[in-house]
């Protein structure tokens, strides 16, 4: 097969050049075709060291890259079976970056049930690509300081997370109990190793819904923690945490992913989430009335300029009152490729701003888990 594999790596020769060579970070790029391929390596190879195959190749990857990049089209069962073979060689690198080309929450979750770190959908984007790669060190060793822990948990709750927005685009049953286990899982996490190490890997590895779906699990935890509330609470915060945002589902990627403010209109689609997911998740039978309740009322305030109901405070649950500083929270801090990540403190200090709407208990209580857990 001709163009099945192209190598671009550094070669032998004086020490030097050597020495400075070897110093690149080592990405590895897969495609369904040699256009594909050859595209997406002459944007990296400036940068990194590249080696690169075709999907329908022979696997012959030996060394374990930083990064994996792959360009295919996962609406072909072929490629996701090329790519399943590879799986125990993707799961070794740090950075799993799926470019998608058919911007659709089906091929978005079947990037992350692959084992994407970050899927970047629609035509490339030379500097998203490499924003998305960039200071390779850093991201190695973690800014908390810390060595990084193993990321069994973040890749549980994508893929449950990618599986429910699945499963709402095609009208089946959502999987209640392994959203449970995977919410199981980062309390488990932020139990051993806090929350911040669970704020920098996830910052690290998602984007976007994804990234803040798992930003509010892990701050509604905490919170919960801090809080010392009992397990079948702590459960519930979790769980609600986890789906608050799949009517998110019903969104166009367009509108759900604009960089920037949205015009009116969009805004007005975007507020459509919540009452979407709480219809498609009113009829399991295995959801308690206080998830729902947070599925739907988790954008209501305490003065009764929130949505979709206008609830005030006697008609506003502590589930969904501690969910609202968490979902806040983490929109302010997650990190985006067109906008800069705000710090915790100031994160928090907007949080105090909003007076009237916040429960103002319980922003002193949040203020350890903004600042310092």
């Amino acid at each position: 097969m001709q163009n099945a594999r192209i190598i671009s790596r550094p070669v032998k020769g004086d020490g030097g050049i050597r020495q400075k060579e070897a110093a690149r970070p080592f990405v590895h790029v897969l495609a369904d075709s040699s256009d594909k391929l050859s595209s997406v390596c002459s944007i990296l190879e400036q940068q990194f060291a590249v080696a690169g195959e075709r999907l329908d190749a022979e696997a012959k990857l030996s060394e374990v890259p930083f990064a994996i990049v792959i360009r295919a089209e996962l609406r072909d069962v072929r490629t996701i079976a090329a790519i399943k073979k590879r799986a125990a060689k993707l799961a070794k690198a740090t950075k799993r970056i799926f470019l998608v080309e058919h911007s659709s929450h089906m091929s978005i979750s079947q990037a992350y049930a692959l084992g994407a770190t970050l899927v970047l959908p629609g035509t490339i984007d030379k500097i998203k690509l490499l924003a998305a790669l960039a200071h390779p060190a850093e991201e190695a060793s973690g800014s908390s300081g810390h060595a990084p822990q193993p990321d069994n948990a973040v890749e549980t709750a994508a893929i449950a997370i990618a599986s429910m927005f699945t499963a709402v685009t095609l009208g089946e049953p959502v999987d209640v109990d392994g959203t449970k286990e995977a919410g199981r899982q980062i309390a488990d996490r932020i139990t051993q190793h806090g929350l911040s190490e669970w704020l920098t890997t996830v910052r690290r590895h998602h984007e976007g819904t994804y990234q803040h779906c798992l930003l509010v699990t892990g701050v509604a935890i905490d919170f919960g923690l801090s809080l010392g509330v009992g397990r079948p609470d702590l459960e519930r915060l979790y769980t609600a945490a986890m789906f608050h945002d799949i009517g998110k589902a019903r969104i166009p990627l367009a509108i759900l992913d604009k960089p920037g403010r949205l015009d009116p209109e969009e805004r007005a689609i975007i507020e459509t989430h919540p009452v979407a997911g709480y219809d498609f998740l009113k009829d399991h039978d295995n959801i308690s009335p206080e998830i729902l309740d947070a599925v739907r009322h988790h954008h209501e305030f305490l003065d009764g300029s929130g949505y979709p109901d206008a609830l005030c405070a006697g008609n506003i649950g502590d589930v969904v009152r501690i969910l609202t500083i968490a979902d806040i929270f983490a929109a302010l801090i997650e990190h985006r490729h067109y906008k800069p990540t705000i710090p915790r403190a100031e994160a928090y200090n907007i949080l105090c701003g909003m007076s009237g709407k916040l429960e103002k208990a319980l922003l002193t209580a949040f203020r350890q888990v903004a600042l310092t857990r």
